[in-house]
């Protein structure tokens, strides 16, 4: 019962404090939030993509002429498996000769005389490709990647020898085992485009390329919250003579108490603006956020910002001093924020720290912040950050108590 009356009694007197300092209270809130925005322009026109990337241009010579070619040569230009980034056209030999020497393609890929014949009675296919010595690195590439369409042909090579042979055997007439052939030859290299082995392609999402607006107004965001729970924490600290705080003992009025009531409204304030702010910059975001997304990013920040004040709670419980709790204060808001992914993305960390990442509950919360808003997630995992915080009140409340245990 005293242990709530009493830090129902700080509370009320942090809330008075903080009212007598209403005129230097909004300059707290302001100033973070012209810093951070300042450097998130800054990181944002350093990330965002320039859009003056020209596809690759390449060459496609059929000296073969056939129809078999030709179907491949119409399917390999109209194919979307090859991306964005690659530009074929048909041509003659000749043109491409002068497109190399004038430096407008990276290559070319000839289907040379007798490929068609080649490939039905059984011999060797190849595929030349005439590169670009002014794009070496191009060349190379488009080198690989003819040579996954010919391993492809060559695969299936035995398969169309195998039905011809046996067409020939039950005494299919020459036109019809042609037709026949044919068609299996159309089928398998529709199956082969169609079912993209052309070329493999594996897409890593990098939203801070991807999206470097949306990615680092949440991260500019996260810092903001960040430094408004750490600035109101410290401006309600109060630095008590030890002979007020041996009086305070004797009226039963233990650390514990105080820093709860520290922590419950620099929650509380960090809260009411941060959930002020968000609805602001929610505008900014392309996808719709609905009431539910609302909640969900409450529930995460509040869990985040009530960890990072437990630890800042732990830290002041366990420094004396005033001038290294400070600075150990300061070096863990940093390293949260560092960690987080919102200065520096995570994907640009090493492998060795990105495995330990989902243990820092910046991180966490951070990365289902961004879960939410940009991937539109319809869930969140608050398990992690709900035990960091089981964590770090079962911390709070031992070490606070051993304290007044060995202080009596």
């Amino acid at each position: 019962m005293h242990f709530m009356r009493y830090l129902l009694l700080f509370i009320k007197n942090h809330l008075m404090q903080l009212r007598r300092k209403w005129l230097s209270l909004p300059l707290l809130l302001i100033f973070p939030i012209i810093i951070v925005g300042l450097t998130a322009v800054i990181i944002i026109t350093y990330f965002s993509p320039s859009g003056d990337d020209e596809p690759v241009k390449i060459g496609l010579v059929d000296l073969d002429g056939s129809t078999e070619t030709q179907l491949v040569c119409q399917l390999i230009q109209e194919s979307s498996q090859l991306g964005s980034y690659l530009a074929i056209h048909s041509m003659s030999e000749s043109e491409a000769l002068k497109a190399i020497d004038k430096d407008r393609i990276a290559s070319y890929i000839v289907f040379p005389v007798n490929f068609t014949s080649d490939l039905y009675q059984g011999n060797t296919t190849e595929l030349p490709i005439i590169g670009n010595p002014n794009q070496p690195t191009v060349s190379y590439m488009i080198n690989e990647l003819m040579e996954s369409v010919a391993r492809h042909i060559r695969s299936s090579q035995a398969n169309i020898l195998s039905l011809n042979y046996y067409a020939k055997n039950l005494g299919m007439e020459d036109a019809a085992r042609n037709d026949f052939v044919f068609q299996q030859f159309q089928e398998f290299l529709f199956y082969t485009i169609g079912r993209d082995r052309i070329l493999s392609e594996k897409e890593i999402s990098n939203q801070a390329t991807s999206s470097p607006i949306q990615y680092f107004i949440i991260g500019g965001w996260f810092i903001v919250i960040t430094i408004w729970s750490f600035s109101i924490f410290h401006f309600l600290t109060k630095e008590n003579s030890s002979r007020m705080r041996n009086r305070m003992r004797l009226y039963g009025v233990t650390e514990l108490q105080q820093s709860l009531a520290k922590i419950i409204v620099t929650l509380a304030v960090s809260f009411l603006f941060s959930g002020v702010s968000f609805y602001f910059l929610s505008t900014i975001f392309e996808t719709e956020v609905i009431m539910q997304d609302y909640i969900r990013i409450g529930i995460v920040t509040t869990l985040f910002s009530s960890f990072l004040l437990l630890s800042l709670a732990i830290i002041e419980a366990i420094i004396s001093s005033q001038k290294l709790r400070l600075l150990a204060q300061s070096l863990f808001t940093i390293a949260s924020m560092i960690l987080s992914g919102a200065i520096i993305p995570v994907i640009y960390y090493p492998l060795s720290i990105q495995a330990f990442l989902p243990y820092i509950f910046s991180y966490e919360a951070l990365r289902w912040l961004q879960e939410i808003l940009l991937n539109d997630r319809f869930y969140a995992d608050y398990i992690p950050l709900l035990l960091m915080n089981g964590t770090g009140i079962f911390v709070l409340f031992g070490i606070s108590l051993w304290k007044e245990r060995v202080k009596q």
